[in-house]
């Protein structure tokens, strides 16, 4: 039905494949013959339901890296808070990094679960107008996922199908590093569902850059629009003096040189503060802890670009 079974190998080329049943791979799996017959060809049965729950969400926005521990999460959290110090605006935060979910964390929401009702899954409400949904709701906080990729892909397909979102301005995508399962499993169904655009995160030096430039190729070859790159941990301001330092310096030209290389658009350097840190590990928006920080006037100048290149869209 054109969604990888839960049962099948962890190398699995997917039934929409033409190695579907053929490769190595699929020997000794159940399902082998069906999906090199064709029989597993075909739209997801789930799809029509997934698009009919997203169709009250205005605006969908992926924030990437191909590099772990550049801070997406936090970039995520961050823009999310910012988005709904309107009360305007209706804001959803969607973390599907499944084996290492740190939302609950950074928005302050641990020990929360996620409540059922007639309508699906109901998010975790930081306030009125900022709903969150995490598998981190659903385990224990030192419990490790030990999943193979269709059990992922199931459980991102829950989050779309399953989730009351009810009607949002913005939908955010915290996702993993990397350009697999994940990233797969979400982009196909955003692609039909209409996805905006995505923010992909960075930092100065040139091993985040090799991975991000590799998840810039991957938007473009899955028709992901791309918002803009955004370069985290850009230099260090020091509370006290003021005084700037390069932690990591950008040996290759940073992310803005990528960014003009690759022709994506450049969003702005964020520097690092000590205090961000803190804002997270206590999940409180570090922009209205701390509105004097350079780290602050920076995520003000970028959100303002990526709500100008959305609506531009």
């Amino acid at each position: 039905t054109g969604e990888t079974p839960e049962n099948a190998p962890h190398d699995c080329p997917g039934p929409q494949s033409e190695e579907a049943g053929k490769q190595s791979t699929c020997e000794g799996c159940p399902n082998q013959g069906a999906c090199a017959s064709g029989a597993n060809k075909g739209p997801d049965p789930d799809l029509e339901a997934i698009l009919e729950r997203l169709s009250g969400v205005k605006k969908k926005i992926l924030v990437l890296s191909g590099k772990g521990g550049v801070g997406k999460s936090t970039f995520s959290a961050q823009f999310s808070f910012a988005l709904a110090e309107s009360d305007a605006r209706q804001i959803g935060l969607m973390d599907i990094d499944i084996c290492g979910p740190s939302i609950p964390k950074l928005l302050g929401l641990e020990g929360q679960q996620v409540h059922h009702s007639n309508l699906g899954w109901s998010p975790v409400y930081v306030k009125d107008n900022l709903g969150v949904m995490s598998i981190g709701f659903m385990m224990a906080a030192d419990e490790a996922v030990i999943w193979r990729g269709p059990k992922k892909n199931g459980m991102i397909k829950r989050f779309l199908r399953d989730v009351d979102w009810d009607e949002l301005d913005f939908l955010i995508i915290d996702t993993p590093p990397g350009t697999s399962d994940e990233h797969l499993s979400i982009t196909q169904y955003l692609n039909e569902a209409g996805v905006d655009g995505a923010i992909l995160i960075t930092t100065p030096q040139e091993v985040a850059l090799a991975d991000v430039r590799k998840e810039i190729n991957f938007c473009k070859k899955v028709g992901i629009p791309i918002l803009g790159v955004v370069e985290n941990m850009s230099g260090f301001v020091c509370p006290s003096c003021k005084g700037e330092s390069q932690i990591f310096k950008p040996t290759t030209g940073g992310g803005e040189k990528m960014a003009k290389d690759m022709d994506v658009p450049f969003l702005g350097k964020i520097p690092l503060d000590p205090r961000l840190a803190r804002a997270c590990d206590e999940g409180k928006f570090f922009m209205t802890e701390f509105p004097d920080s350079p780290a602050t006037k920076a995520y003000q100048q970028i959100i303002e670009k990526i709500l100008t290149a959305v609506d531009a869209k």
